[in-house]
Parts: C-alpha cells; structure tokens; sequence
C-alpha cells in the first residue's frame, strides 16, 4: 500500500508540469484567427487601407497593408506573427513607395502576445508603453486600436476600423 501512495504522489506532482508543457504559450493564432481574410478601410482623411492577412501555415500568420492617399501609395506595412518558445510574437515593417525601409533592416517593430478573450487579442511592444488591440466587432468588421496608458489605465482609440471586402 506504500508504494502505490508513492507512485500516486509521484504521477499526481508530475500531472501539472506535462499539462503546462502542451498547453500553448503565450497566445496562439486561433486568437487572432478572425483577422484572417482581405479588409478595407478609410481613415477620417480619407486615406484608403487595404489589407490581406493569410491563414496561419505552421508556426507562422503573414498579413500585408497598402495605405493609399488617393491614387497614390502613401505607406506599406508588412506584419508577420511568428509563433515562438517564448509566445506569439508579432512583428511589423513599415516602407515608403519604393520600398524604402522605414525601420532599421534587423530590427522590425516587435509586439509581445499580452492577453487574448472572445473576439479580441491584445500585444504590447517591448518597450511596454504601447499595446494594440485587435478587436472583432461583427462578423464583417474589425478594429486595431492603439492603447497607452492614461492614469494607469489602459486606453485605446481606433486606428482602423476595416470591413471585410466580399
């Protein structure tokens, strides 16, 4: 009987640590899964935003935008969410009509997985003074709003508000 109480104790203390180890760190790309798809929006200035985010393949999300002001590029953003050992990562380059760089070569702007519920998925840079909320408000629209912290809170405002493009 003593031996079955120290095996039992033995699997019971070893249960919690093989559960941890296959449970995803960190967020995972179902809690980003709606902004999956083509999407359109127009800023307050009339900026036209049109953006792809393709299904995740691997351990990896890649999304693209083109941000025109009138008939003309104005912006490029290239995002990619890398599944990591440490979370969901996202990175994201922005570049100038002719695809001039606006972040140094090796150094994309990084966002840390912060916290994921119901149709929203939050990251915050590694500086920690910015997080940007990804937000599924219909079935046909989400929003990226830019958080800072207001009386130690967090507020967001709306960057873009897209509409799913049919």
């Amino acid at each position: 009987m003593k031996y079955i109480y120290v095996i039992f104790l033995l699997f019971t203390s070893l249960l919690p640590v093989a559960t941890f180890a296959q449970a995803p760190k960190g967020g995972s790309f179902s809690d980003i899964s709606f902004i999956e798809g083509h999407w359109k929006a127009t800023t307050a200035e009339g900026r036209t935003i049109e953006a792809y985010w393709l299904a995740p393949a691997g351990d990896n999300m890649l999304g693209f935008m083109r941000m025109m002001n009138g008939d003309k590029a104005d912006l490029y953003e290239m995002l990619a969410y890398e599944q990591s050992d440490n979370g969901l990562v996202s990175l994201v380059k922005h570049f100038k009509p002719g695809l001039l760089g606006q972040e140094e070569k090796d150094n994309p702007n990084r966002y840390l997985f912060v916290e994921a519920s119901k149709n929203q998925a939050i990251f915050q840079n590694v500086s920690g003074d910015l997080r940007i909320l990804y937000e599924k408000r219909s079935s046909s629209q989400f929003a990226i709003a830019r958080g800072n912290q207001e009386n130690g809170k967090w507020v967001f405002k709306d960057l873009f508000v897209f509409d799913k493009v049919k």
